[in-house]
């Protein structure tokens, strides 16, 4: 520290040490030595069960079911998001030739898409963690009786011959 160059300077640096000393030497001598070290910026949340390993009566395991459900739709929506960031700067940066060298990045993104939709499409923005799972129970059972949802569906003939 470079030395005060009147008397109120002084005063005003001592008066700023004696109010950040304490602080400066418990940061440093106590929170940062117990501070977990980690190369994530945000918060992370533990599993919770899902909401077919609730019960019906357990409020409390529902409503942490919702919240994992709205942080897992959250992190797919930013996921969507950069691969589409992704794709669009590709396609700004190899402008005549993009949709042979943005392919690649085309396909992912298209396919994270189809995924997010299957998971979260037509739900709604009140969507929580029962009408998600009723719509995959919904979908598994089309699938079982009529093929992949887009493959058109099956007569009954072509239900019982296989």
């Amino acid at each position: 520290m470079p030395e005060p160059r009147s008397p109120m300077a002084s005063f005003v640096q001592s008066v700023q040490n004696a109010i950040d000393g304490p602080i400066t030497w418990f940061r440093e001598s106590i929170v940062e030595p117990n501070q977990q070290k980690s190369n994530w910026y945000h918060q992370r949340f533990r599993r919770v069960p899902t909401i077919d390993e609730c019960y019906t009566d357990d409020a409390v395991c529902r409503f942490e079911a919702d919240q994992q459900f709205r942080r897992d739709r959250m992190v797919d929506n930013e996921i969507l998001n950069i691969l589409r960031q992704r794709f669009e700067d590709c396609t700004l940066y190899e402008a005549p030739d993009h949709m042979v060298k943005c392919k690649p990045l085309m396909d992912q993104y298209e396919l994270a898409a189809e995924n997010w939709f299957i998971k979260y499409g037509d739900l709604g923005g009140y969507a929580n963690a029962k009408t998600a799972f009723m719509k995959q129970k919904h979908r598994l059972i089309w699938e079982r009786r009529h093929g992949p949802v887009g493959s058109g569906i099956k007569d009954d003939e072509q239900v019982h011959a296989h």
